[in-house]
């Protein structure tokens, strides 16, 4: 597999006048590979938005070296970069500058000088794989916030990314919406290969991750497959992390008695699992 992003030994404050206070981020280090899912995650002041500003250049750390589509991110390299990154942010109607979802996703193809013909191409072919292409002539400002984040989405496929950073993008959305949003990307990636790199704090879109990586007062504390790092169990919820549901109520099941194997990072994996160990015969 090819690697698109590593971060070295990244070290960044954001008061060097104070050496007495923590660093944002100290000593981190972590690589994504071509078709990865990976999933940051950590409670508020954890590191995970200046990882974030980081990877789109937006800050430049102290220490260390970053490194994306065999580039060193550096202020010669960095529109170049951006140019092969997609980004989806939190709050959906502040991406808008469209006055209809079609203009909406056009707008980032105008401003890169896509030639007409090519840009009516690729804003039809990105709401199709989004599944929003009855919605082209909607104002975004009457669709729900989980269509709002299917066509920031469609924004950010319609300039061909090679990889698709979510910057808590599902956090503002009711479950519905974050659903709709979850099985977007996860078709995408399907389809498509696309490689996604989500900072999050919602534990059904982690689960999701091929990767975690859990940050702790700036430190990546630990990093691992989903069933290895929510296997950390009450480790995470003393460094306020919670537990996904499902997990949290099979404790609570084996606690009374219930017999249960496996991991149960899904509450399908949970029924499957009640009715294996308790009521098939």
């Amino acid at each position: 597999m090819t690697e698109i992003l590593s971060l070295q030994n990244i070290t960044f404050t954001y008061d060097l006048e104070q050496p007495e206070v923590k660093n944002a981020v100290e000593d981190v280090s972590f690589s994504v590979e071509q078709g990865e899912w990976i999933a940051i995650v950590g409670h508020n002041g954890s590191g995970k938005s200046t990882i974030a500003k980081i990877m789109n250049g937006l800050l430049f750390p102290q220490e260390g070296t970053v490194e994306i589509f065999g580039m060193p991110m550096n202020e010669e390299n960095l529109w170049s970069i951006r140019s092969q990154l997609g980004m989806v942010f939190q709050n959906p109607d502040n991406q808008f500058v469209g006055a209809t979802v079609q203009d909406d996703v056009a707008f980032a193809l105008e401003n890169n000088g896509v030639p007409y013909e090519d840009m009516v191409s690729r804003v039809e072919q990105a709401l199709e794989q989004v599944k929003m292409s009855g919605f082209m002539n909607h104002e975004p400002q009457h669709l729900s916030g989980g269509q709002k984040q299917r066509v920031a989405i469609a924004g950010a496929l319609a300039l061909r990314p090679k990889l698709l950073i979510l910057d808590e993008a599902t956090s503002m959305l009711d479950p519905q919406g974050r659903q709709e949003v979850l099985d977007t990307v996860r078709t995408l990636r399907e389809e498509t290969g696309l490689t996604v790199l989500s900072i999050t704090h919602d534990l059904e879109e982690a689960i999701l991750a091929d990767r975690l990586l859990f940050m702790n007062q700036g430190e990546k504390f630990a990093e691992g497959k989903p069933s290895e790092i929510f296997a950390l169990g009450e480790q995470l919820i003393a460094l306020g992390l919670d537990l996904p549901f499902s997990m949290k109520m099979a404790h609570l099941l084996m606690q009374e008695g219930v017999s249960l194997e496996g991991t149960h990072m899904s509450e399908r994996e949970l029924v499957e699992d009640l009715w294996i160990s308790n009521f098939k015969k």
